[in-house]
């Protein structure tokens, strides 16, 4: 199925007091471009995270954002660290004791080291344990890019087999054109050899018949239309096919197309064709613009 290089995901979750949050966008690019922003104590998973995104597309230039914080409307819990608030009592009822200080030791002194306490806050240090979570969001986000860059491409698809249907139409007309091309030639030709011998001057009429056939020959585009038929039914099996990187195929048909269209127009010799020529190369200056985006 065609793909888009264009694309944009996002996605959120909480969990385990945990908010995080992705998004991932996606522009043209020739090659695959990714960059990926991660908070500093998350930095070491940054080669993980690019090869999550490099895993589901070919090609595009890729800016992946995560954020990663505490859940701000989770009541964060606080525990007592008993090592340490014993260490401190026994340090502050020994400087009372030194200072010769008679006032008993009390909680509002030991209040003053927040050190006795243990949040939650630490939570995020645990990047080990928290990394699974936010590789998740992450994959979410660059699912929801995939699913918007697949639908545009789907979009594209269908324009550019519009615009192939009406190239189709065009070649049948050039081609019935050239039906009748050859024999008005044909007919320009025998009356000028008709003026020349009526001037008395000998010709070889064998000859005239060849040169007749030669001319023909050079003047028919059958070859060049079937060929192009071609080309336009492979550029729509293309379309439709489900591998990735069809840009690249697109690209090369498109060239091809555009080649045949040239010989067409040069061999003719009529003005006629050569205005269809124009609308079909038109038509394929707007695929190329087209095939611009996708993968």
């Amino acid at each position: 199925m065609l793909e888009s290089m264009t694309g944009f995901g996002s996605a959120e979750c909480v969990k385990g007091g945990v908010h995080v949050v992705a998004e991932v966008r996606s522009v043209n690019s020739r090659f695959a471009e990714i960059s990926v922003k991660l908070p500093r104590q998350f930095s070491s998973y940054e080669l993980d995270a690019r090869e999550l995104i490099r895993s589901s597309l070919q090609r595009g230039k890729v800016s992946a954002f995560l954020q990663v914080k505490l859940d701000e409307e989770m009541h964060v819990p606080v525990s007592v660290n008993r090592e340490k608030t014993r260490a401190y009592s026994e340090l502050l009822d020994i400087v009372r004791k030194e200072a010769g200080i008679d006032a008993p030791l009390s909680l509002d002194h030991l209040l003053r080291f927040s050190e006795i306490f243990d949040s939650d806050n630490r939570l995020l240090e645990k990047t080990d344990e928290v990394w699974p979570f936010v590789k998740d969001v992450l994959r979410q986000a660059v699912d929801g890019m995939k699913k918007m860059r697949i639908q545009e491409g789907e979009e594209l698809a269908r324009d550019c087999k519009e615009r192939l249907a009406s190239i189709n139409a065009i070649l049948r007309e050039v081609q019935a054109l050239s039906n009748d091309n050859v024999g008005a030639v044909r007919e320009r030709l025998a009356d000028k050899i008709a003026m020349v011998a009526g001037k008395d001057i000998a010709y070889s009429r064998d000859r005239l018949e060849m040169e007749l056939v030669l001319m023909s020959d050079k003047l028919d585009i059958t070859e060049e239309c079937i060929r192009f038929a071609s080309h336009n039914k492979f550029f729509t099996d293309e379309l439709e096919s489900s591998e990735s990187g069809s840009g690249r195929k697109l690209n090369f048909l498109l060239q091809e197309q555009l080649r045949e269209a040239n010989t067409i127009a040069s061999k003719s010799q009529n003005a006629d064709i050569s205005q269809k020529i124009v609308l079909v190369k038109e038509e394929l200056e707007k695929i190329r613009e087209q095939l611009q985006n996708i993968e």
